[in-house]
């Protein structure tokens, strides 16, 4: 992880529907195993859970002079992608059934944790790599202070590309 100094830009996004819908059904987990009585499935599947909670409740993305860096909830599950990799960047706006959490889109992989908005990072590889957001100009502006990406111009969010 960056040093704060360096850091050009940072931001957490909450999983608002995540959050609702994982700690509802843990909640309605326990609801029904204190009326029922306690089973060891009741038990594992409140672990999931509590677990699924843990891990994906928000997606922060970092930006410092060397990498951009994502990552859900506590950190245990990361990506960072040093800048050079970078050869440019676009707000987009991903379908409805890509859903959140990590999956592999029809243009490369991609993190989300709540909403449609997202920046897709094309790759020095060819590959490419979507971030949920949802302030994706905010993200290629700070990167594009840190590279050579040029800024979207002002009211790029509403010219986004195919998702």
């Amino acid at each position: 992880m960056a040093r704060r100094a360096d850091l050009v830009y940072r931001r957490t996004q909450l999983g608002t529907v995540t959050v609702a819908a994982v700690g509802g059904a843990a909640v309605l987990t326990v609801v029904l195993s204190v009326a029922t009585g306690w089973h060891p499935v009741s038990i594992a599947v409140l672990a999931i859970l509590v677990a699924a909670l843990v891990l994906f409740h928000s997606l922060t993305i970092e930006i410092d002079r060397e990498r951009l860096r994502c990552c859900f909830g506590p950190g245990l599950i990361r990506r960072t992608i040093p800048l050079h990799e970078i050869v440019a960047a676009r707000p987009v706006r991903n379908r409805w059934y890509y859903g959140w959490g990590i999956r592999l889109t029809p243009t490369g992989w991609m993190y989300n944790v709540s909403g449609l908005e997202a920046v897709e990072l094309s790759l020095a590889s060819g590959g490419c790599f979507r971030i949920g957001t949802d302030r994706p100009d905010e993200v290629i502006r700070a990167l594009g202070s840190v590279t050579t990406l040029s800024a979207p111009p002002p009211g790029a969010a509403q010219q986004r590309g195919p998702g």
